[in-house]
């Protein structure tokens, strides 16, 4: 296990550089500056600015000072928000996505393995066709799409819950909501089918023949190794939920770092665009490691490339 965790610790210090060093470039090769958008500001006072940022250096150097400052994890000053540095707007703004990121997991697993878990027991019936319709509008319907539909049907016409804004649980329900059907629709079809062929296996023909109920052999035999492919499906639905977070905390004015990071880039500002991107993609490589190793605590007939023999 320690060798493995090492080598892809290794590994994901490679990706991040190869990103780091491709989020550099890609900021460099496109056209403008920061300050471009500024109206009657003097030639000057721009020359300053971009002294101060390190802009007038060759890119060799800002290269270097990049990579030198993402080491030591200061992502520098932001270059349109006046005495606020991107590790500021990253501390102020993460743990809001956060707590949103977590609530539309938390949903997306819950409502993709309880759609599963009803349409796999009653196969080809009613409740299955209906899950399983459920399960295809939420993976074909985006996010943001979904997200103004329930701002009007839900907030305007009934009232149930506002329509923007970040102050308690009931602002995060939709915005979380909107996130996590598009991935409860994949979770649900993942657990449909694994639940589907776990019922043919033979131990749970067994269980049958021991006059287990239908409820007992889903909870207590099938249940567990259909959760191997939700298992899987944990890092994506990682990254399906910060990327998807971009766009709904726009929508729904939360002030979370998904907006600051769609903010950045309307804004050009160099310092808070590099330094959220190396921040998600430390985040999103942690998570896939994290699950990972949660396959050998969930299946320890599961061996790490790598680990130990067991």
């Amino acid at each position: 296990m320690l060798k493995y965790i090492i080598k892809r610790i290794i590994h994901i210090l490679i990706a991040l550089f190869i990103i780091i060093t491709a989020t550099f470039f890609l900021m460099k090769a496109a056209p403008g500056n920061p300050f471009a958008s500024e109206r009657n500001f003097p030639p000057e006072i721009e020359a300053n600015l971009k002294a101060k940022y390190g802009l007038d250096n060759p890119w060799y150097i800002q290269y270097k000072d990049y990579l030198v400052n993402t080491l030591t994890f200061d992502f520098g000053e932001s270059m349109k928000y006046k005495n606020r540095s991107t590790n500021d707007i990253i501390a102020d703004g993460f743990p809001v996505s956060l707590s949103l990121g977590l609530e539309a997991m938390f949903l997306a697993v819950g409502i993709g393995v309880l759609l599963g878990i009803i349409a796999a027991l009653y196969h080809n019936k009613f409740i299955d066709y209906f899950a399983t319709t459920i399960a295809v509008l939420g993976i074909s319907i985006p996010s943001f799409v979904m997200a103004g539909l329930m701002q009007y049907f839900i907030s305007l016409k009934l009232g149930l819950f506002p329509v923007a804004g970040w102050n308690g649980f009931k602002y995060s329900v939709l915005p979380a909501l909107a996130i996590a059907l598009t991935h409860a629709g994949y979770i649900a079809k993942l657990v449909r089918s694994s639940m589907l062929e776990e019922n043919n296996s033979e131990y749970v023909k067994l269980a049958r023949a021991k006059g287990l109920g239908k409820w007992t052999i889903t909870f207590k035999h099938t249940l567990r190794n259909a959760l191997m492919p939700v298992i899987t499906y944990l890092g994506p639905l990682t990254a399906g939920v910060v990327t998807g977070s971009f766009v709904i905390e726009q929508i729904f004015a939360i002030p979370g770092l998904g907006r600051h990071f769609v903010q950045s880039i309307t804004n050009r500002d160099y310092t808070v665009i590099m330094g959220t991107t190396v921040f998600y993609a430390i985040i999103l490589m942690f998570a896939v490691l994290l699950v990972d190793i949660l396959y050998t605590f969930i299946d320890p007939r599961i061996k790490l490339k790598g680990g130990a023999k067991k």
